[in-house]
């Protein structure tokens, strides 16, 4: 979200909300301490918001005609895309990696886990991580972030990574959204790797790390355009303490990631931390 405009405190906005909608034009509007504050999802839509605002503001009846069909919708797309390189090359390289899987099987598999796993005995046995660091595999460290063993958990993780990545890289950068891909990445997988588990995979560690840095940016800096609905915040981490006792076990629920989900939720509490500082000091 970014912030357009303030309007007077007391105005009636439903008409210019209904007239906005209709015209597909994302926005919301927050109560601040002068004025009605008012956003916009994309800035592309900006001149077509405020020719809007501009009629309103004269009194103008706005007819809610039918919006213009986009004539280049398919550049619209590969523009919006262009914004968030990081954030769809994720989405990107899951979709691949859950496509091969199909194709390779396990072998894919075994290559992307934290450290190389094999049977032998009838029994599993995974490597040890010191050595394959060592030997070079470093890309381990990251990689299971993106193994993902069903299209619930493939679909599950990849719209949490669009909803927040998309915020995250239009309003701090490519730079930080990688960052913060690698930093939450590794640590939600280190969290889990160290209570003894190899075989997992998923992008819910660092989604929960997005879901944490966007929360607290939007708390603790209001103007920064970061935005999180507080029941989704509410259910995301509801769904992490359910995940972790006796009753998700019991309902089909049990080999759930928890470690990597609350490593990457205190990944992003800390990024949070830190770049809402530096803006609150920059004021």
């Amino acid at each position: 979200m970014h912030p357009v405009m303030l309007l007077p405190d007391h105005a009636d906005m439903s008409e210019l909300r209904q007239a906005l909608w209709h015209h597909r034009i994302g926005h919301r509007i927050t109560d601040e301490a002068d004025g009605q504050l008012l956003w916009i999802a994309d800035p592309h839509q900006h001149d077509e918001l405020m020719a809007l605002v501009e009629r309103w503001q004269q009194g103008e009846r706005l007819e809610l005609q039918q919006p213009a069909k986009r004539s280049n919708t398919m550049t619209t797309s590969l523009t919006s895309l262009r914004q968030v390189p990081v954030t769809a090359l994720m989405i990107v390289i899951s979709l691949a990696v859950f496509a091969l899987i199909g194709v390779f099987g396990d072998l894919l598999i075994v290559t992307l886990t934290i450290v190389p796993i094999g049977i032998s005995g009838g029994e599993l046995v995974m490597g040890n991580l010191s050595q394959t660091l060592f030997s070079g595999q470093l890309w381990r460290l990251l990689s299971p972030a993106f193994l993902h063993f069903g299209w619930m958990h493939l679909i599950f993780n990849l719209m949490w990574v669009w909803y927040f990545g998309r915020q995250i890289e239009a309003l701090q950068g490519s730079r930080t959204m990688l960052l913060l891909l690698i930093v939450a990445g590794i640590g939600a997988n280190l969290a889990q790797y160290l209570t003894g588990t190899a075989l997992f995979g998923g992008m819910s560690g660092v989604v929960y790390a997005l879901l944490a840095h966007v929360w607290l940016m939007s708390r603790r800096v209001p103007q920064s355009g970061f935005f999180v609905p507080q029941m989704l915040v509410v259910f995301m981490l509801g769904w992490m303490v359910f995940t972790m006792t006796d009753m998700a076990d019991s309902v089909g629920f049990g080999n759930v990631a928890n470690e990597a989900h609350l490593g990457g939720l205190l990944v992003g509490l800390a990024t949070g931390w830190y770049y809402s500082s530096r803006r609150l000091k920059h004021r």
